[in-house]
């Protein structure tokens, strides 16, 4: 629920009504950026990159003028959350072990790792991008190709493409 100046509290946003045909327009990007992302990848086994992607739509298409939304926070969080999530998988799958508890241990171990470690990174450079955090996680849990990897950065340009192409049509509806 959403309250207004007065403090009063409305279960619909107030924009809504005069702005629907534009929350139905900059949603319905979101959802066919999404199905062409779930379209090109597993959807069932790569469900966290998935879910970055999906949050990184929901800034740009919902809330376009945060600065999480902004370019270099959109492409730089995602290069940072993805060479520091590829480096921690990489990592995490040299260390032998003999039985599998001990790889999920060290899987965990590795994917808190590259979320702290993205974080830190994201700050320093300014390009901080909550759900970049998250795709570094998503590396070292989830199994990826150099496909995933390509289909994730050109879903990151073609959400930075769309909202520079629509930036004077697309309204903050948060």
């Amino acid at each position: 629920m959403r309250s207004d100046s007065e403090g009063r509290f409305y279960l619909i946003d107030r924009k809504l009504r005069h702005h629907i045909l534009r929350y139905i327009f900059q949603c319905a990007l979101a959802t066919l950026l999404i199905l062409l992302v779930l379209c090109l990848l597993d959807a069932v086994h790569q469900t966290a990159i998935i879910a970055s992607i999906g949050a990184s739509s929901f800034l740009v298409f919902a809330a376009p003028s945060a600065l999480a939304a902004q370019p270099r926070r959109l492409i730089g969080g995602y290069v940072v959350g993805t060479l520091v999530g590829i480096a921690c998988s990489v990592i995490a799958g040299s260390i032998q072990v003999s039985g599998g508890g001990e790889w999920n241990l060290i899987q965990v171990a590795f994917g808190a790792v590259s979320v702290g470690v993205a974080i830190l990174l994201m700050a320093i450079t300014n390009t901080e991008h909550p759900p970049a955090a998250g795709m570094a996680l998503a590396w070292v849990l989830n199994e990826w190709t150099l496909v995933t990897l390509l289909v994730v950065m050109g879903a990151v340009v073609a959400l930075t493409v769309s909202k520079a192409l629509l930036r004077k049509v697309l309204l903050d509806l948060v």
